[in-house]
């Protein structure tokens, strides 16, 4: 079996060949889901002051073409602090609005910011049990982030207006 070192270089080769954004989310929400053996995976935008749940690869639906405040989502939270989010038990942290979550299968996550010289989304990994998720899983999601936003800066003409405040 190839290594993660590999497979993401395949995934860079793919995205530098990526003709539209949807290609991009395509690309990215797949292997994301794949790589973190994830049962979910959301590709988010910011558009405005909002975070747009443009795709996603899921065991049953989640947000997908939801729109939701950037203020009260843990995308919004991971873009305004350009840092990536571990949460172990989605009921115990004060961050997570519970009434979004409550009807899903999510009980764990990792959410990464895609940033460029401003935010431009997030990325998110679930799990249906609770579990604290290993470095290396953490490190991946950052690598997918980083990769998508350089993809997404050859798609402007895509991406909501930047008129956001974060």
């Amino acid at each position: 079996m190839p290594d993660l070192v590999d497979l993401l270089g395949h995934v860079g080769g793919q995205l530098e060949k990526a003709e539209r954004l949807e290609d991009v989310q395509q690309i990215v929400r797949v292997t994301t889901r794949r790589l973190l053996d994830a049962q979910g995976a959301t590709f988010v935008l910011l558009e405005d002051d909002a975070c747009y749940y443009a795709d996603e690869d899921s065991i049953s639906p989640l947000w997908k073409g939801q729109r939701f405040p950037a203020s009260i989502c843990i995308g919004g939270w991971a873009m305004e602090h350009r840092q990536t989010v571990v949460i172990p038990d989605i009921r115990t942290d004060p961050r997570i609005p519970q009434e979004a979550y409550r009807p899903t299968f999510v009980r764990s996550m990792i959410v990464s910011p895609m940033l460029g010289p401003e935010p431009l989304g997030a990325l998110g990994a679930y799990w249906d049990r609770v579990r604290q998720p290993s470095d290396v899983e953490v490190r991946t999601l950052e690598t997918l982030a980083g990769m998508a936003a350089d993809a997404l800066a050859r798609f402007p003409e895509g991406l909501p207006d930047p008129g956001f405040h974060l």
